[in-house]
């Protein structure tokens, strides 16, 4: 697919400017990293070349520098609270992020429980991570947080928070989500660095929205729709123009903390070392991007999909009227319409006519595939195979997959595993692909395709099963769909029994 980002640049000049940012502090850096630190899908899709781990890879320019802790409120383990992209509840994404960080050799060895009270569900995690020979930390509400500046800057406020141990330059705060307390635990071990004498500093890393971008370009609308449920909203950061004179994107939430955060670095540092929350930030990700049409066409793109994900979030109940509300105000002001998606008219257009569920994707040469649903296969599943034919240069007639391997498969679904769909879903497709390969040769070449999928745009003119769902954005394709289901059936499992 295009491109228009650069990504080597990225990780050289972020890797560099970050470095810059400790050597101002002395030598001592808290960072909090905001967003995701690994697998990054959103960055890579609204800005085309950005690589899902080039966060990961940037502190990997400097991995002998750098320390990780991970935040983690202990009320989100009470609640069992889920991370929605991957689907996993916090607990386990914080394994998941030490073994990311692990596997390429970086020292993480502390978790911080944020706002812990003794939940339950917290204390036994606790154990299982102390079992696991990860050191874990507390840190308790503080009354009046964050107002109360004189309080939390004490001995009765971050005082409290038990210290983590740190010996290295770069000090990577994340978590497995928003409301972790990333920032509360930075100030908490500045407090405490700055009790023992230490000098160290404070800094911010989020990625969006894009400072140095107007405040109405596509790639910032992209974040704002991302975080709708949040109310997130761009502004111009008022603090960065009257110190600088300068223009400049921050969202509300980091506005309207400033004085307060700035307060507290000024009872911590004795003075603090920023005039705006702009000023706090060290993402370069602008300064990065090498084709603006490119990146402007991959944001609208990227607020239609969140679009439909909030109408299917809906149907679910999982989603308010205010949040889709909110979503059609931003869209009809940056006018922003669904069937600039060219797949989705159609898939529609095609289901419509029909009267079957269909599956769409629109090809890099901007040709639509579709595929509809039939006895054998799902709609999902036949259009990725016509996709796959047609790059190929294959007719939509010849077999890919013998059906002496598909029906063995729907028996095996429907009589001795209960199912009453015998429709593959992209999953089982793949794989009898993937069988059918090993003795037809064009099956071969077609599954060795795949890649050349990833990026390209895909619509349903009904709610996929999660399993479809989760193999698709897996193998990179830009999904959505229609907030329908099949049929009228109340529940609505992964794979219908």
């Amino acid at each position: 697919m295009k491109i228009g980002f650069d990504n080597g640049k990225y990780i050289k000049v972020q890797s560099e400017h970050i470095q810059e940012r400790i050597n101002k502090f002395g030598g001592k850096l808290y960072l909090e990293f905001g967003g995701k630190l690994f697998d990054d899908y959103h960055a890579s899709r609204v800005l085309p070349g950005f690589k899902p781990d080039s966060k990961i890879s940037m502190l990997m320019e400097m991995k002998d520098s750098v320390e990780a802790i991970i935040a983690v409120n202990a009320g989100d383990i009470e609640k069992n609270k889920v991370r929605g992209d991957l689907g996993i509840t916090y607990d386990m994404e914080v394994l998941r992020l030490i073994d990311s960080f692990r596997e390429r050799g970086m020292l993480v060895e502390s978790v911080v429980f944020t706002q812990y009270t003794s939940q339950p569900a917290a204390v036994k995690f606790e154990k299982r991570l102390e079992v696991l020979g990860i050191k874990t930390y507390k840190h308790y509400p503080i009354e009046g947080y964050p107002l109360d500046v004189k309080n939390i800057v004490s001995d009765e406020g971050y005082g409290k928070n038990e210290f983590v141990e740190t010996g290295r330059p770069l000090i990577v705060v994340t978590a497995p989500g928003p409301g972790s307390g990333k920032m509360a635990v930075c100030l908490s071990q500045l407090y405490h660095e700055n009790e023992r004498g230490i000098r160290a500093g404070y800094a911010k890393f989020e990625t969006f929205p894009v400072w140095n971008l107007a405040i109405k370009h596509p790639v910032n609308l992209a974040y704002e729709a991302a975080t709708i449920d949040l109310a997130d909203v761009n502004m111009i950061d008022p603090f960065h123009l009257e110190a600088y004179g300068e223009i400049a994107v921050n969202y509300n939430r980091d506005v309207e903390i400033f004085p307060v955060l700035n307060s507290m670095l000024e009872m911590i540092l004795g003075e603090s070392p920023y005039r705006s929350p702009t000023d706090m930030s060290v993402n370069m990700a602008g300064h990065c991007i090498t084709d603006d049409a490119v990146v402007s066409k991959a944001s609208r793109f990227e607020v239609i999909r969140r679009y439909f994900d909030l109408l299917k979030e809906r149907k679910q109940g999982t989603a308010s009227e205010d949040m889709v509300s909110r979503m059609e105000f931003l869209m009809k002001n940056a006018q922003i319409e669904p069937h600039e998606r060219k797949v989705i008219p159609a898939v529609m257009e095609k289901a419509e006519a029909l009267d079957l569920p269909v599956s769409g994707i629109e090809l890099e040469d901007g040709t639509i595939i579709t595929g509809k649903a039939s006895a054998l296969l799902g709609a999902s599943s036949a259009a990725l195979l016509n996709a796959l034919k047609t790059i190929v240069g294959l007719d939509d007639r010849i077999l890919l997959i013998s059906p002496s391997i598909l029906e063995p498969i729907q028996a095996l679904k429907t009589e001795n595993l209960g199912f009453k769909n015998a429709k593959l879903h992209v999953d089982e497709m793949l794989i009898a692909l993937s069988i059918s390969a090993q003795t037809n040769p064009t099956a071969k070449v077609a599954i060795e395709q795949l890649s050349r999928l990833r990026g390209c745009e895909m619509h349903s003119s009904v709610i996929l099963s999660s399993v479809d769902d989760s193999i698709l954005k897996r193998l990179g394709f830009n999904v959505t769909c229609e907030p329908a289901y099949q049929n009228n059936s109340l529940y609505q499992g992964q794979r219908k029994m």
